[in-house]
């Protein structure tokens, strides 16, 4: 592929050069690396002399374009949700006769309703428009979940005009690029473009987050791509009443069902707070154009939202790219998991190589089976290979779903351990480290992960917990006794215990929860706490709704009483029973016994 560079420099009012005074109009078969956000792309090609259509990666970057003053001339038209083919062919009419280039916007799910009304007016899409794919590293950093981002591509591919443009482009591996003879063409800035970051690495994000921002003054925009972490965050914070979230519809219907309403799936300035949270919808795009620079913070979890993760090389600059009015400092504060796996580029080709080359053979199988069971046995397999997850419905290969899987993996790698995001800032020439700390905890994201493990046994998980209450021993700040009504919010008999008895007696008793709950009140009797000692014991040991045989009931009492060093008024027998319990004689395998209905006292 060719690659061009053109230079971009500030001019004497500081303003950095439009795109349009060093690139008049974007050329056919082209891959724009414009570098820097907000060189105006966008603008330059809705303002060109000719028909466009451009590819937006969603609704709000369409609607805020549609509504910029800048374009009130210009003929813009989005296609959405809700916009359907007879909405834009009357728009296409329209501007026919009033002469106007017609100016297309449209999100690639709502593409295929473009190509249906030039079709229903015969007109051919591929010969009388530009076609222009805005922000193109999405194609392959949504392919992952959104399967019909790259569907506009096999058509965009037969038209005579089109280019992609970004100022963070990925790689593309799609042959048709090369086949098509497309070149880059590089924006390289004459001046210092690189801004500071702070990194803070942390092993417990709401501390981290609690402390960095309680340095923080004046607006601040938080990029996070999880509303659940958003609202947990905002509460533990105290912060519901000073702030504002922008994120998808969906999640918009979500916050509001959680009784909080100052949310909107548009930026919308007019209910912008002291914090401002984003998700991945507000990353590219759209403009943010505020008098002030506000504070950017980025925040990662590893542990329980890790498409929360961010690339150093396209998500961060991305984000900090919507502020057009520039940014007053910039923090990214992320937890770090051992579990990622750490692949090097050619690492990860070479296992979707032999991915291929089993599927290959798999299908080979099947295409010379020579029974329907057969037939029927290679299917199952290959469809549940991961190979199948690289192939479209035709069977041909998704080359930005293989594109979208190497950049994942690559990303997931530099959250590994803090050095390797240390790393990956350090070589992104968009950023210099400014400050870089790591914010430790006593307990953290991992423990956490642990205790509420759902594939694992109670027993289990009072094992981890009494190892956490160990690590943070005598509480002594205000963060430590937080910790500590956490564990207690997950489990508070092991930890009324663990301050009881100690970790010692708890293995002792090989956390058997009956046995446990003796040994607390024993020790409460011996500090004689309540008085009530020995009901509570009769208590641990029977319930009701439960048959007992007589000669159990008997040994049980007497078990009890003799571990208080009680001796009775009156001999234990099966009806001493019936001081503590309602119950009813009754016999099981004629074994005489008690079924116990309702507790007597405590």
């Amino acid at each position: 592929m060719k690659n061009k560079e053109i230079t971009a420099s500030k001019k004497a009012n500081g303003k950095i050069q439009y795109l349009t005074e060093i690139l008049p109009e974007i050329p056919t078969n082209t891959i724009l690396y414009k570098k820097l956000t907000g060189l105006g792309a966008t603008y330059g090609e809705l303002k060109a002399n000719r028909n466009s259509i451009i590819i937006e990666p969603n609704k709000p970057v369409i609607s805020g374009k549609c509504k910029d003053p800048k374009h009130k001339d210009d003929n813009l038209f989005g296609v959405y949700e809700g916009v359907y083919a007879d909405n834009i062919m009357a728009y296409i009419e329209r501007s026919i006769k009033q002469n106007k280039h017609f100016k297309i916007l449209t999100t690639p799910e709502s593409f295929h309703k473009v190509q249906e009304a030039f079709e229903e007016m015969d007109m051919d899409i591929r010969y009388n428009s530009f076609l222009l794919f805005d922000e193109c590293h999405k194609i392959v950093k949504d392919s992952g979940f959104r399967p019909d981002i790259a569907l506009p591509m096999d058509l965009f591919f037969e038209c005579e005009n089109k280019a992609l443009v970004s100022a963070t482009p990925i790689e593309f591996t799609d042959p048709r690029f090369e086949q098509q003879k497309f070149q880059t063409i590089t924006i390289k800035p004459t001046f210092d473009y690189v801004k500071n970051i702070n990194l803070h690495a942390t092993n417990n994000l709401l501390q981290a987050v609690k402390e960095v921002f309680a340095g923080l003054k004046g607006n601040c925009f938080i990029f996070c791509n999880s509303t659940d972490t958003i609202h947990s965050l905002m509460q533990q914070l105290g912060l519901l009443d000073e702030s504002a979230v922008f994120c998808s519809e969906k999640s918009v219907e979500k916050l509001k069902g959680l009784k909080f309403d100052n949310v909107s799936d548009i930026w919308d300035k007019d209910i912008m707070k002291c914090y401002n949270w984003l998700t991945s919808r507000f990353y590219n795009a759209v403009d943010i154009e505020l008098e002030e620079k506000p504070t950017i913070l980025l925040l990662t979890d590893c542990y329980f939202a890790d498409y929360t993760a961010f690339d150093p090389n396209t998500d961060t600059i991305q984000c900090v790219g919507r502020f057009r009015n520039g940014v007053s400092s910039i923090h990214h504060i992320s937890n770090t998991n051992r579990n990622f796996m750490v692949r090097s580029k050619e690492e990860l080709k070479g296992r979707i190589s032999c991915w291929k080359d089993v599927y290959d053979m798999l299908q080979n199988h099947y295409d010379y089976a020579t029974t329907l069971s057969a037939k029927d046995a290679y299917s199952a397999v290959l469809v549940s290979l991961p190979y199948a997850e690289m192939l479209d419905e035709k069977g041909r290969t998704r080359y930005f779903k293989i594109d979208n899987y190497i950049n994942t993996e690559l990303v997931k790698g530099y959250y590994n351990c803090p050095d390797n995001l240390y790393e990956a800032y350090k070589n992104c020439d968009a950023f210099t480290i400014n400050h870089y700390s790591f914010l430790d905890y006593k307990l953290g994201d991992y423990e956490k992960l642990q205790r509420t493990n759902k594939s694992i046994s109670i027993k289990e998980k009072r094992k981890i917990m009494v190892q956490q209450l160990e690590l943070l021993g005598e509480c002594q700040t205000e963060m430590e006794y937080q910790f500590k009504r956490d564990l207690e919010k997950a489990d508070s008999f092991i930890v009324e215990a663990y301050d009881k008895i100690g970790k010692g007696e708890i293995e002792r008793l090989k956390y058997n929860r009956k046995k446990i709950k003796e040994a607390m009140i024993i020790t409460d009797y011996h500090t004689k706490i309540t008085g009530t000692e020995v009901s509570l014991m009769i208590y641990n040991s029977f319930e009701a709704g439960k048959w007992y045989s007589r000669k159990f009931i008997k040994e049980e009492i007497n078990r009890i009483f003799n571990l208080f060093g009680i001796e009775p008024k009156k001999a234990v027998t099966s009806h001493t029973i019936l001081d503590f319990f309602h119950a009813v004689e009754k016999k099981r395998k004629n074994t005489k016994g008690y079924q116990l209905t309702m507790r007597k006292g405590i």
